[in-house]
């Protein structure tokens, strides 16, 4: 009865519901219980599109019939009270008590049966959401009564996700068939597919249950072996892309922090264990542009982080420059004393942001934009926000190459790295170089915040998980050399999120540690070394 009722849907006539839905609803209420099936059927086969959440309510047992007239409604108990609509039109009955309304009685074999049923009015709705439901209804049912209306609904379907699931439902039930070459049809189909579904269809047709095979045929626990490792072999493969694109997404993370580390570092000689505090400025700077973007012009909040880029690259850059003209450059030639000045001020920064934003995180908006995801065939994810990280690092990284190769600053700070006391003979200004450079360092550290204010929490103890991970690349890298912090970080992001899997994340960055290490014992000047008479002194 089910299925001629299913197959009664799919038939594409326009014709007039054949008794009126009210009354059936009525009837519903007041049948005997071994009659209630049949006035579900009879309301199906009117294809009035309000069956669908009156059936709902019955298999969720939230119909009942009012007892002072016995009219039919929904009801869902709150604050002790029943509060009523109508199950055709939706209007609010009002409230009524508990005892004002008489529950529609159903046993486990009319929910069941309304259930199945429920799945074929779905794939008939115009909405692709509801026919997914429906779809994934009959996957978990697995009836093979519906095979025949499974196949007549994917013949017709349009839509991506569903017409998948539909599939999904098809191979499951015929993996139920008696006959062995339709089951061996079946793990055929499931072949290009890694989906998890698929995957524990195929392993329980290699169980056993005691000596016995669940799966009789060995023609079908082969194919279904083959097709079960086919797909662990393209899953692995789709898990190490995921690996590498979480690995250039961290080395991204790790250039942006890194880079202006290594032009300060490298330019100056000075250990600024205050950088990740440059870095935390900029994230809270975002934050302080996006509230007023939320306040003054919600509509242009997409507009907040271009106008944050600017702003955290000047307030990190202005902090930077007045750090190194009150105290760091009274403290050249003494490394000793700089690390412990700068981190005596990464304290006084933090306190500061404490004070005025409090200890807890704050949050920072994703532009529309920047949210969602890619996802593979194999449910392998990669977000859209760290994929514009891996992008606008690499632009930063041009910038700055640029600035340093074409500018006459970058030509005088080249200078100055290379050989300080000739540059000075020469006329160059290195006080102001060393300002400068210092402010150039400390805003692209700002601007790390902002990108890192997308995929971190934005908190006064920011920078300071990425101080250590930033001098590791510079060192390995090579002192004041660009392109080897870009090496640096991209094979410190890729080899830690390969280690990840079977190391775990603290072994992994451990191994890392040590490699580098042992690495620095052969090359102390790192992967790129730089050039001139006083680097080499």
């Amino acid at each position: 009865m089910v299925l001629f009722t299913a197959m009664a849907l799919l038939v594409p006539i326009a014709v007039q519901a054949a008794e009126d839905l009210e009354a059936l609803v009525t009837e519903l209420g007041a049948a005997r219980l071994s009659k209630k099936q049949a006035v579900v059927d009879r309301m199906i086969e009117t294809g009035e599109p309000g069956v669908v959440p009156i059936l709902e309510a019955l298999v969720g047992r939230d119909l009942y019939t009012r007892k002072s007239d016995d009219k039919v409604v929904i009801g869902r108990r709150a604050d002790g009270k029943m509060h009523l609509t109508d199950p055709i039109t939706g209007a609010d009955l009002g409230q009524a008590g508990t005892r004002d309304v008489r529950r529609v009685k159903t046993n486990n074999k009319l929910r069941s049966s309304v259930k199945a049923v429920m799945g074929t009015l779905t794939l008939m709705s115009p909405d692709p959401q509801r026919r997914l439901e429906g779809a994934r209804g009959l996957l978990k049912s697995a009836d093979q009564s519906m095979l025949p209306l499974i196949e007549q609904a994917l013949a017709e379907e349009t839509d991506a996700a569903v017409k998948n699931a539909l599939q999904l439902a098809e191979a499951s039930v015929k993996l139920q068939s008696e006959s062995a070459g339709e089951r061996l049809a079946a793990v055929r189909s499931l072949a290009d597919r890694t989906d998890p579904e698929s995957r524990v269809m195929l392993s329980r047709l290699l169980l056993k249950d005691g000596d016995v095979w669940r799966e009789a045929d060995e023609t079908v626990r082969a194919a279904a072996g083959e097709t079960l490792a086919s797909m662990e072999q393209r899953l692995q493969m789709w898990r190490t892309v995921e690996h590498l694109y979480q690995g250039i997404s961290l080395g991204s993370v790790l250039l942006l922090a890194a880079m202006g580390l290594a032009i300060t570092f490298g330019v100056m000689g000075v250990i600024n264990m205050a950088h990740g505090e440059m870095v935390m400025l900029g994230a809270y700077t975002t934050f302080v542009i996006q509230e007023a973007f939320r306040s003054a012009a919600p509509e242009l909040f997409g507009w907040s982080l271009a106008v944050a880029l600017p702003a955290a690259f000047l307030v990190s850059a202005s902090v930077g420059v007045a750090m190194e003209r009150g105290c760091i450059r009274f403290l050249y030639g003494r490394p000793l004393e700089t690390l412990l000045a700068t981190w005596g001020i990464s304290l006084i920064l933090q306190q500061t942001v404490r004070s005025i934003f409090g200890p807890t995180n704050r949050e920072v908006g994703a532009p529309e934009w920047m949210q969602g995801a890619m996802e593979s065939v194999a449910g392998i994810t990669l977000t859209y926000n760290r994929l514009y990280i891996i992008l606008f690092s690499f632009c930063v990284l041009g910038a700055v190459l640029l600035v340093l190769k074409k500018s006459a600053f970058g030509l005088q700070m080249r200078a100055v790295t290379q050989n300080r006391e000739m540059a000075r003979a020469m006329g160059i200004p290195t006080g102001r170089v060393d300002a400068m450079t210092f402010g150039l360092g400390s805003g692209i550290a700002g601007i790390a915040g902002v990108a890192l204010s997308q995929i971190d929490n934005v908190s006064p103890n920011l920078g300071q998980a990425y101080i250590v991970d930033s001098f590791m690349v510079v060192v390995f890298g090579g002192v004041g050399n660009l392109w080897g912090a870009f090496a640096g970080a991209m094979s410190l992001g890729v080899v830690n999120k390969l280690l990840e899997p079977w190391a775990g994340a603290v072994l992994g960055k451990i191994l890392v540690l040590v490699a580098i290490i042992l690495f620095i014992q052969k090359r102390p000047r790192g992967l790129f070394a730089l050039r001139g008479r006083a680097v080499e002194n």
